[in-house]
Formats: C-alpha cells, structure tokens, sequence
C-alpha cells in the first residue's frame, strides 16, 4: 500500500514495484485519512491487511503521524505483522524518533529504488 499525497512519486512508485513483480497488488492513497478508511474496510471487516505499507510523513487531511496514531488504535488480526515503513524527504532526526516511537518498522528518505524495495524485502520478509 502506497500512502502518499504527490501523485507523481505515487506513479513513480508504481511503475518500480511493477517492474519489480513483487505485489499481487497495489493499493495508492492520497491521503491518511482515505488510507484509514482502506485499513479499517479491508484489515478490520475482512482481514485481508496489506503485507508492506509505505507512508509519507507530510500530507493533507491526515498526516503520516496521525495517520500512525490511529492506525495503532485499531483493533485486528495480524496487525502485527503489517510492516509500516515511512517514507520522507526530511533528514531531521526528530521525524525518525517520532515515527519509532509510534511503531514504525523502518524510516526511509524518497526517493525509493530497486536496491531500497529489495533491502526491505530481505529484511522483513525473508
């Protein structure tokens, strides 16, 4: 799941995790609120939870931290092993202990790349 405001790095996004064939499929959202909704009709009705969420920290509506907050307010199956990474232009190292300390698996700077996705896949899915 693809959690990010600019369309341009979503569709850049895209086309890599596409290239790569490594998703049965993928899910983009604009924002954190309409990821919430996403999260709650698909984890919480259907236990049918994404396996890898990347998450912007800066966007409209919700923000990558509130969506965070919430997102660790719900109650489901297997959330525990949603691997959450976020995803940021910002090196300020606030941002990063903000993310851990709201459980996120890791903290990335954009842009994303082969290497960065494959680096992730070894790391949390073996």
């Amino acid at each position: 799941m693809l959690i990010d405001d600019d369309s341009i790095t979503n569709f850049l996004n895209e086309l890599l995790l596409k290239e790569m064939d490594i998703s049965e499929e993928l899910i983009i959202t604009a924002d954190g609120q309409k990821a919430l909704d996403v999260i709650y009709n698909r984890c919480v009705l259907k236990g049918e939870c994404p396996d890898l969420i990347l998450l912007d920290v800066n966007m409209p509506v919700v923000n990558g931290f509130e969506f965070l907050k919430r997102y660790n307010e719900m109650m489901f199956d297997n959330k525990q092993s949603v691997v959450i990474v976020m995803l940021s232009t910002s090196l300020n190292p606030r941002d990063k202990e903000k993310a851990e300390a709201l459980n996120v698996s890791d903290y990335l700077t954009k842009p994303l790349s082969k290497d960065r996705i494959n680096e992730l896949l070894k790391k949390y899915f073996n």
